[in-house]
């Protein structure tokens, strides 16, 4: 069977790992258009919890009698080849796609496509696109990363051709979507697990490139080296590039506020276009907001729906955020997880009024951390008090090959003073030992080192 997302709603689709945050979000798509929806997950959640009571049958636990009168089964990457699912679903001869492939094929429906890629900032982009995107009130169908108030949730399922998504480059799954507009905001080092070298990695973007129409259009970072390689084989389809210090439209007359959030002059070249003004800090959400302007006069979206959507946006749950204060002391957490992130999160609270910082890392996955190890060491040059958690394996299983104690040592090798624990307890005893009025707690990382902030203003 192939799948057609506006004809086929009679069908049943059966999710395996229907509990991530883009695989709930694919599930909501098509119970809000009428499908009926299944899904197992390992554990229960907000997100599982929220799709039953818009109608899906969720399991917890993997169980082959799961499959039951399905049509189509959707899996994601981290379903391992002995799942008793998969097995059922194989022997039984149903129609299977991998998360990417499915959410391709509902992208097929929708005429404007806005794909966004990047190794940073995927996310943030996303969700600066959706405020703009609602702003202009074209009832657009919305799939984030992460929980976004604006549409209390990770997922808006609108009834109109506008689509915004992110498009996540790890195993080249980007390659499977079908962008109108697809925007590159950085091309790094990351998922070296899968990717050989940068050259792969940009060989890859190089293909996603190509996937876009003739009419559409590629947007893309001028100030990214890496990107720049790129451009080089990008004849097919229309160009917007942009840029602090370079591309065709720019971030002029910046400045930021006792916050650390910038406003900025936007120029074409040099005609000056309208001025932005945003609430999220930093010098790289300046970046991501240039993007979203780039897709959205690619959409001619208005221009005070793009002033008043980046104006609006106050950020998504876990990118710079404030979870609360206590005695004085701010907490601050943020999903950074790779050494240019990081950079970019330590720059962001330079501007942001603080005493002394207190950074918590908790690396994320053994593969990140030993590929990038000795970008890892050098990130928190300039932190006066860090604490390292045990890396968080995600998927991975500890082969002993790299340890959160080892960073830990290198890091002090470079004169940081930097303590590893291996429990949340003793970090959060220790932030109340230190941690003075004035002072300010940053946890950074992608696994669950936010739960360390809430857990020191919870005590």
């Amino acid at each position: 069977m192939s799948f057609n997302f506006l004809k086929d709603t009679h069908k049943k689709v059966h999710f395996i790992g229907i509990g991530g945050i883009s695989m709930s979000g694919l599930a909501e798509i098509l119970l809000k258009n009428g499908y009926k929806v299944s899904g197992s997950d390992m554990k229960d959640s907000k997100l599982l919890q929220s799709l039953r009571t818009k109608g899906a049958e969720v399991f917890i636990g993997h169980n082959a009698d799961n499959i039951k009168d399905v049509d189509l089964v959707v899996y994601t990457a981290a379903i391992s080849a002995d799942n008793p699912e998969l097995i059922k679903s194989k022997e039984l001869g149903l129609h299977m796609m991998d998360r990417a492939e499915f959410l391709g094929a509902i992208m097929l429906g929708h005429k404007y496509n806005v794909a966004i890629a990047g190794t940073h900032g995927k996310t943030t982009t996303t969700s600066m696109m959706a405020h703009i995107v609602l702003e202009e009130k074209v009832d657009p169908t919305i799939l984030v990363g992460g929980e976004l108030d604006v549409i209390n949730g990770n997922v808006l399922a609108g009834n109109s051709d506008y689509f915004v998504t992110e498009a996540c480059e790890y195993k080249a799954s980007f390659l499977k979507f079908h962008p109108y507009i697809g925007v590159i905001l950085n091309v790094d080092a990351d998922h070296l697990d899968y990717y050989r070298d940068i050259n792969h990695i940009k060989d890859t973007f190089n293909e996603f490139i190509n996937i876009i129409p003739e009419e559409g259009f590629l947007v893309c970072n001028n100030d990214d080296d890496n990107i720049k390689d790129i451009l080089k084989n990008a004849h097919k389809c229309n160009v917007m590039t942009y840029g602090i210090n370079s591309g065709e439209y720019t971030a002029r007359n910046i400045s930021y506020n006792a916050l650390g959030c910038g406003s900025y002059d936007l120029y074409k070249g040099e005609e000056l276009l309208f001025p932005i003004n945003l609430n999220v800090p930093g010098e790289h959400n300046v970046l991501n907001s240039l993007s979203a302007i780039c897709a959205s006069l690619a959409l001619n979206i208005s221009k005070d729906a793009i002033i008043n959507g980046l104006f609006n946006f106050r950020g998504t749950h876990r990118r710079f955020e404030f979870k609360g204060e206590k005695n004085g002391v701010k907490v601050i957490d943020d999903y950074a997880h790779h050494p240019t992130e990081i950079a970019a999160t330590l720059n962001a609270c330079k501007n942001y009024p603080h005493q002394n910082l207190y950074v918590i890392f908790q690396p994320h996955t053994y593969t990140r951390t030993i590929t990038l190890f000795d970008e890892f060491a050098s990130t928190f040059d300039n932190v006066n008090h860090l604490i390292l958690a045990d890396i968080y394996a995600a998927r991975e299983k500890d082969t002993g090959v790299v340890s959160s104690m080892m960073l830990g040592d290198a890091i002090r090798a470079r004169g940081v003073d930097a303590i590893n624990y291996h429990s949340f307890e003793e970090i959060v005893n220790h932030l109340k030992s230190v941690a003075k009025e004035g002072d300010l707690i940053l946890t950074v990382g992608a696994g669950d080192v936010n739960v360390i902030g809430e857990m020191y203003l919870a005590d």
